[in-house]
């Protein structure tokens, strides 16, 4: 198990990005969230296998239909073992 920090930069709010990050990450099986913030990028934290998680970050690189992605910012971190995947509705700081 593995804990990433992701951020992705671009036109990436208002494109049902979280919603689509909430049912890859379902699909795959990587706990976590997923949240918008206010300076217009989108913020991931996951944990999961390497096959999970490579997975994820795949469909990052892309996003949905209408996203535009300019650049994806990937971190390890410390497990803080989520129980499931969120999608976070309010824009945070």
């Amino acid at each position: 198990m593995k804990h990433l920090n992701i951020s992705i930069r671009g036109k990436v709010q208002g494109v049902f990005f979280r919603l689509t990050t909430k049912a890859v990450a379902d699909q795959v099986g990587v706990r976590g969230f997923v949240v918008n913030l206010k300076d217009g990028s989108v913020y991931i934290e996951a944990e999961g296998d390497d096959f999970a998680l490579d997975s994820l970050l795949e469909f990052c690189q892309e996003g949905p239909e209408g996203a535009i992605v300019e650049s994806v910012e990937v971190k390890e971190g410390e497990l803080k073992s989520f129980s499931n995947f969120e999608v976070v509705k309010r824009v945070q700081s």
